[in-house]
């Protein structure tokens, strides 16, 4: 059975409506089974920059460790819901100290490659994946080569600033546009030149065409269906083991507009799952 990881941390987003990433959180928890999930006790104060140029960071540290100390202690994989997209960070970096050679699959509207001297925000969601790669504030960035560049997997960034545009392309990560995601191929090849042991798959629940997901916090049109999300998923599980896995960025406008989003959801979980 699988294991969920239930993260409801909000201090990593910049948006106005960052707390209703707890009812998010909250809500695909209760449509899961109660035995499988353990919930993170996530800080309830916003938290002190501490001169990071990373607004909360003192928070975000609290649960980046509590994140990891439940899945160093847990069989591999687990589903982290999350929350917002930081979440996603020490997973990895706890599943790439299992696996001989992890690569990751980000799916997201957002390329989340600013780094503290970049940000327009000051969150920490906009700088998780440059802190995959090891470029970002301490305690919160993993080891630099732990997960190196050529072996992540951008899908389906269509809302670049222009410093993530130039990172993404000195990098050296492999970036698929969401329309290239209608054909699963396209994926499954960048995965397979990894030579990946297991990988690791980061949903942002933007990466959805607003049309498809709504209780998002920054939709951005052209996305993917469910359907197309879905097809990418089990294609990447077809060519390497799933090492862990992320949900994050569902935050709901009330109790009756997350249920319309549910089901949705759900589909996605049980790709995963």
């Amino acid at each position: 059975m699988a294991r969920f990881l239930i993260v409801p941390q909000w201090q990593g987003s910049p948006s106005a409506r960052a707390m209703q990433l707890i009812d998010g959180a909250q809500a695909i928890a209760g449509d899961l089974p109660r035995a499988a999930c353990t919930a993170v006790d996530v800080p309830l104060e916003a938290g002190e920059s501490l001169e990071t140029g990373v607004l909360r960071y003192s928070s975000l540290i609290r649960t980046s460790d509590a994140v990891v100390a439940e899945l160093e202690a847990a069989e591999a994989p687990v589903i982290v819901v999350g929350g917002d997209c930081g979440v996603g960070v020490a997973p990895i970096g706890v599943a790439a100290e299992r696996e001989d050679r992890l690569a990751v699959v980000w799916f997201d509207a957002h390329p989340d490659l600013h780094t503290s001297r970049t940000t327009h925000s000051g969150a920490f969601g906009g700088m998780a994946l440059s802190a995959v790669l090891g470029d970002g504030p301490d305690s919160l960035s993993l080891p630099s080569g732990l997960v190196p560049a050529e072996r992540v997997v951008l899908a389906g960034a269509r809302d670049y600033d222009a410093e993530e545009e130039e990172r993404a392309a000195t990098t050296g990560i492999a970036t698929i546009d969401a329309a290239d995601l209608a054909e699963p191929a396209t994926l499954t090849a960048a995965i397979e030149a990894t030579g990946a042991t297991g990988v690791y798959i980061h949903v942002d629940l933007d990466v959805l065409d607003p049309a498809a997901m709504t209780g998002v916090t920054s939709p951005v049109p052209f996305g993917l269906t469910v359907a197309q999300l879905v097809a990418a998923i089990a294609a990447v599980r077809g060519v390497a083991p799933l090492a862990g896995a992320t949900i994050a960025g569902f935050a709901p406008s009330s109790p009756a507009a997350a249920g319309d989003d549910l089901g949705a959801i759900l589909r996605i979980v049980g790709a995963l799952a």
